[in-house]
């Protein structure tokens, strides 16, 4: 036999439940007590055909060639309760895919005496108008559940730095300089004006400490004057 023979003789099934059910009507056997043995020779043999004539043989057949075997095997011990449970099995789901075949076939009748219709969609024209009011808190909390924890560990704005970036740092060596100078030629300067020509609270802080630095470094003395402390730096 050819192998053009072959694919012309071979039908193709929509799966192994088709495919036996073909085999059952076909060799007219009873499909509510199949005659396993008969059967499994049957559809091994027309899967081994398919093979051979380079068909696209899928896993499901395969599968269902292996379950027969199975069960075949299972029907050679005696007594065998678990082959009866399998045949039973095997029965119903082919008298279930039966029915639905059947079934199938009905509803396929009658659909042809309907002619169907159908229509474009239609084209609307969207209102893109926001209507809705929302609360101020309402806007608060979708924007803090918006944020999340994520949100919550950003770094804080630009904003926040600008007092503490504007103010002017002083430094201690620079009030150092301005002492010597404004005591120069002088003779003298009292500590309370030096203080309040501070501009700042930094300034006035780094003047305080140039004083310390130059009373240590013996650079200038302090006087003071009567019980009101009035203290005088004078250059060394």
């Amino acid at each position: 036999m050819s192998m053009e023979q072959i694919n012309y003789k071979l039908e193709v099934f929509e799966g192994p439940m088709d495919l036996l059910l073909s085999l059952i009507s076909k060799h007219k056997l009873d499909i509510y007590d199949i005659p396993i043995m008969e059967l499994v020779e049957q559809y091994t043999d027309y899967v081994r055909r398919m093979q051979e004539a380079d068909m696209d043989v899928a896993s499901e057949f395969l599968e269902m060639a292996a379950r027969l075997v199975y069960i075949k095997t299972v029907s050679l011990l005696p007594k065998s309760e678990e082959a009866e449970e399998l045949k039973r099995e095997l029965t119903g789901e082919l008298l279930e895919y039966r029915d639905c075949q059947i079934m199938a076939g009905k509803l396929k009748e009658t659909a042809n005496g309907f002619e169907l219709y159908t229509k474009g969609p239609d084209e609307v024209e969207a209102d893109m108008t926001y209507e809705n009011f929302h609360e101020p808190f309402e806007l608060l909390s979708a924007y803090q559940a918006a944020i999340g924890k994520r949100g919550r560990k950003l770094p804080p704005p630009v904003e926040a730095f600008a007092e503490i970036v504007q103010k002017k740092i002083v430094s201690v060596q620079s009030r150092i300089s301005y002492i010597l100078t404004s005591i120069s030629g002088k003779g003298g300067r009292t500590f309370s004006s030096l203080i309040r020509a501070s501009k700042s609270r930094s300034e006035m802080v780094a003047t305080f400490l140039a004083l310390l630095e130059l009373i240590r470094d013996k650079k200038v003395m302090t006087t003071d004057d009567g019980d009101d402390m009035t203290i005088e730096i004078k250059r060394s």
